[in-house]
């Protein structure tokens, strides 16, 4: 069985449509129901079941997802260590974080970075999903929780310090109370947030008025007079339209961590990018 074929079963296995394996690998709808049809009858097995939900694995097909996982994880390993192995600075880099971190703390790196190494693409994915590094969706990412998965070289870049800011013209709010104030909160839905949880507790009385899972949306609702928001300094400090309040304490910082799979490590345009990080967010 030949990898192209592999990648075929994984993504309908993963995906349980014709459609969305198409999509996942950039191929054409009918090509995917060709490839399946000649790889089961070239195993002489059925390896999923139709269903009107989609595609199931067989029995058949269950007993090989594994050694199809292994053969992926070799291939991908491949790729990975021939990548690592590159000492030009050219091609394309993928950067990963959330989307404030993309919009607000990265920018003046990778403006160094392009005008140091401009033979190298730079690729910004931002957003709440995380991308898998061992299987390269991204070449390096940036988080606030410290990574889990196998292989992966990390460290903690810094603390991010974190405010509490309202709209210019609005009043101050009475710390320890809030009565009469709105909260803009973060989606909780994926996890707890120290820095959410400090504000609720900040201003007890004060009512949760909208919830999002993006800084710069909850930024944008406290410009407007919606109400009082916590957000990462580099956020809330460049944006004209709030103002920080001065409590007698400040919000919980976060830790932002750094990571890349070890295959990359000797990746020459992936080490200037780490260097360069390093000297602008790096703490002392």
């Amino acid at each position: 069985m030949e990898w192209s074929d592999v990648r075929i079963f994984l993504a309908i296995a993963r995906t349980g449509t014709l459609g969305g394996a198409a999509r996942a690998l950039d191929l054409s709808h009918p090509t995917m129901g060709r490839r399946l049809r000649a790889l089961e009858e070239a195993t002489g097995q059925v390896l999923f079941q139709r269903t009107a939900d989609g595609f199931v694995l067989t029995e058949e097909g269950s007993a090989i997802l594994p050694l199809a996982e292994q053969m992926e994880e070799s291939a991908l390993g491949m790729e990975r260590r021939l990548a690592g192995e590159q000492q030009n600075l050219a091609g394309t880099l993928r950067v990963s974080s959330a989307d404030w971190f993309g919009a607000y703390v990265l920018p003046p790196v990778i403006a160094e970075y392009s005008r140091t190494y401009p033979l190298v693409q730079i690729e910004v994915l931002t957003g709440t999903r995380l991308f898998n590094l061992a299987q390269r969706e991204a070449d390096i990412a940036f988080r606030i929780v410290p990574f889990n998965g196998p292989d992966i070289v990390q460290r903690r870049v810094t603390q991010m310090p974190y405010g509490v800011y309202v709209a210019v013209g609005s009043a101050d709010a009475v710390e320890g109370d809030g009565t009469g104030n709105r909260l803009i909160a973060m989606d909780t839905s994926t996890g707890s947030f120290p820095d959410i949880d400090w504000l609720k507790n900040r201003f007890p009385n004060a009512d949760v008025v909208l919830q999002s899972n993006n800084r710069n949306v909850q930024a944008q609702m406290c410009g407007q007079g919606l109400g009082i928001a916590v957000l990462p300094r580099p956020v809330g400090d460049q944006i004209s339209t709030i103002r920080r309040l001065e409590l007698s304490e400040d919000p919980p910082r976060r830790d932002i961590w750094m990571g890349y799979h070890r295959d990359l490590r000797r990746l020459h345009r992936l080490r200037a990018f780490v260097d360069l990080v390093v000297e602008h967010l790096a703490d002392e």
